[in-house]
């Protein structure tokens, strides 16, 4: 597929989403396309058939069965010395998290855990390109996740990953996810993992479990500068849940106070939320908005 690509890329500024020029046809509605073109990889058919296209991040993120291809795949292999240097650009991260978050509701099991879910988006954001990655001691106790042995187990048994020796610290780990993009730098992807522990603006009580914790992190990595919106479909796969499941969860994260109000608008399947005000009191409760 690598070779194939090369011998038949176009130019970057010729690449448009072909999902959008089709109608969008592939994929449930939403709300339009956004992002930059990527290279999407779809199963179709059971696995039948498949489709390789452009398309814009939206669409690849709204569209089932879909994989992005690695930017490293895209290029013909170069020297460290002939590679361009990309500077960055201020508050990359979200995105760099939802396209890694949607890369990964693609190639974990659908039963996935939230827990399992978050320790693999650490690892993937902090990995090296040998698919090797060191966690520090208390990152993993600090999510409160270093005694969810069972989310390493989820994952090994995916076929994602190595079981690590839980006894090593740092702990080391061996991913075995042949298609993980790992571009751009590494130093920008630990950013990305960094601002992913606390994603600003919505964050969680230290005591919230997983699933909390992943819902409000979908939702800080769709939060733009056209709003704060998403599909539902989208927020339910990357959660890993069902859109009614993802429905309580937004339910508990306005108990939480994490967020002020959500809202399902039913017509056109967009999910609109308002983060909590930074300064929250610390007593009183806050019951579920309507939706």
């Amino acid at each position: 597929m690598a070779c194939h690509v090369r011998a038949d890329a176009l130019p970057a500024h010729l690449r448009s989403c072909q999902c959008r020029l089709r109608g969008c046809v592939w994929h449930p509605r939403h709300r339009g396309c956004a992002g930059r073109v990527l290279l999407a990889l779809t199963r179709d058919l059971s696995g039948r058939t498949w489709r390789l296209a452009d398309a814009c991040a939206a669409c690849a993120a709204a569209t089932s069965h879909t994989a992005v291809v690695p930017d490293t795949l895209l290029s013909p292999h170069r020297s460290a010395t002939s590679a361009p240097v990309r500077q960055r650009v201020h508050g990359d991260e979200p995105q760099r998290v939802r396209e890694m978050l949607t890369h990964l509701a693609s190639t974990l099991g659908c039963v996935t855990s939230p827990a399992a879910r978050l320790v693999a988006l650490q690892c993937a954001l902090r990995a090296d390109t040998h698919g090797h990655a060191h966690l520090p001691a208390g990152l993993l106790r600090g999510m409160r996740l270093h005694r969810h042995t069972e989310a390493w187990q989820e994952l090994a048994q995916d076929g994602w990953l190595d079981l690590p020796d839980p006894r090593a610290a740092p702990l080391q780990v061996r991913l075995l996810d042949g298609a993980l993009n790992q571009a751009p730098c590494r130093s920008a992807r630990r950013r990305a993992a960094h601002w992913a522990l606390k994603p600003a603006p919505l964050i969680v009580p230290a005591a919230a479990k997983p699933a909390d914790r992943l819902a409000a992190l979908v939702l800080a990595a769709h939060t733009t500068a056209a709003g704060p919106v998403a599909d539902m479909a989208v927020v339910a796969r990357l959660c890993g849940h069902s859109p009614q499941q993802t429905e309580a969860l937004l339910d508990r994260l306005v108990v939480g106070r994490t967020l002020a109000t959500w809202h399902h608008q039913r017509d056109t399947g967009e999910v609109h939320w308002q983060p909590a005000p930074l300064h929250r009191p610390v007593s009183g409760s806050t019951g579920p908005s309507t939706h």
